[in-house]
């Protein structure tokens, strides 16, 4: 009796050893990579990145947003946040 016991708490243990080991935490997905031919403005650090068909949509630290066609890589647009109400 004293033996089952001990290889059920050994089976119970291995089981959540198991469990813990695959369910652990998600390894975190790559950063997106600017492409090459898009050149930031001096002194802008990106913030986010989103890739669309024809666009390019940088958010700088600021919160700016600056837009880049995709086939030229030329800016087309910036957008700056109106400053916020209280």
């Amino acid at each position: 009796m004293t033996l089952l016991t001990g290889v059920m708490i050994l089976g119970l243990l291995t089981i959540v050893a198991l469990l813990v080991i695959r369910l652990g935490p998600a390894p975190r997905p790559p950063l997106p990579v600017l492409p090459e031919d898009i050149v930031l403005p001096e002194g802008v650090t990106m913030q986010a990145l989103t890739i669309a068909r024809d666009w390019v949509v940088v958010v700088t630290d600021d919160g700016e947003l600056l837009l880049y066609d995709r086939a030229s890589g030329r800016l087309e647009q910036r957008i700056t946040p109106a400053p916020a109400s209280d």
